[in-house]
């Protein structure tokens, strides 16, 4: 048998950009970490160690920081698609290329009833992303989402579920149901306005984990899925991983109390993980 190379490609992983936007007294700040990959006939680099035709994954970093400044860093697809795009068009032995970007969030810190000018507190939980893919087959775009971290303390219940000689976990009917949410939904074209369907997207998903009386984490994610495509037809389809963050009642009897519902051990780990993907037919 030969032996041969097979896919292979390379960038500049977790590059971290902060634009600050000065134009007006009110500025604006876009925080993101960047990850760029290129494909493309890179074999006599791995074969013989030419690099004559490698880019520098140095030069992919300094490309993202002066497109920040260059091209402008305000929605974070747009910025991965001219980054991606330059690199497929601009870049000869390059054919395919990758950017994904996560977006970390900054909240205006609340001066005399208004968000100060110049001033925020980061969100450290959720994290908005996005990977973009351009090449000869066209482009794609996966948005959504991930670290959000959701809690419902009723309105949640698992029972009737398959036993045998090993289960011990006993039904429920109230529970808490508690997740940290990771979403990622694929875009039917690039003509979108991103800020608005992926702000209007997470309202949907957060409002159906809100309300649904779930007899199960999978019915609730199908759920969420189901509602944003019926309301996002620029959105072909969604995929959602939701660790189960379980709560157990703690026992209070020893010390003569009750406990209805009302004190829990929160468990790290293990837990369950629930995978959906809800797609158009």
């Amino acid at each position: 048998m030969g032996i041969r190379l097979g896919a292979n490609d390379y960038g500049k992983a977790e590059n971290r950009v902060v634009r600050i936007y000065r134009d007006a007294p009110r500025h604006e700040i876009r925080d993101v970490t960047v990850s760029t990959s290129l494909r493309g006939d890179f074999s006599a680099a791995h074969l013989e160690g030419d690099q004559s035709q490698v880019l520098p994954t140095d030069t992919q970093k300094n490309t993202c920081y002066a497109y920040a400044k260059e091209k402008g860093l305000r929605e974070i697809e747009d910025y991965a698609l001219t980054l991606a795009r330059h690199f497929v068009a601009d870049v000869e032995p390059v054919t395919g290329a990758r950017v994904a970007v996560d977006e970390h969030t900054w909240e205006r810190v609340p001066v005399d009833g208004r968000g100060h000018d110049h001033t925020w507190v980061r969100r450290e939980s959720e994290i908005r992303t996005t990977a973009v893919e351009v090449s000869a087959e066209g482009e794609r775009v996966v948005s959504g989402l991930r670290d959000l971290v959701l809690l419902k303390s009723t309105g949640s219940e698992f029972a009737g579920f398959l036993r045998d000689g090993y289960t011990t976990l006993q039904e429920t009917h109230d529970r808490i149901m508690s997740t940290s949410l990771v979403a990622e939904w694929v875009y039917a074209g690039t003509d979108v306005d991103w800020d608005k369907s992926w702000a209007d997207a997470r309202r949907i998903l957060l409002e159906r984990f809100a309300t649904v009386h779930s007899l199960a984490l999978q019915q609730t994610l199908w759920e969420m899925g189901k509602a944003v495509l019926e309301a996002h037809p620029e959105i072909t389809e969604i995929s959602l991983s939701a660790p189960n963050k379980h709560h157990f009642v703690v026992d209070l009897a020893p010390f003569g109390l009750s406990n209805d519902n009302e004190v829990f051990y929160a468990a790290d780990r293990p837990y369950g993980l629930i995978r959906a993907t809800v797609s158009r037919d």
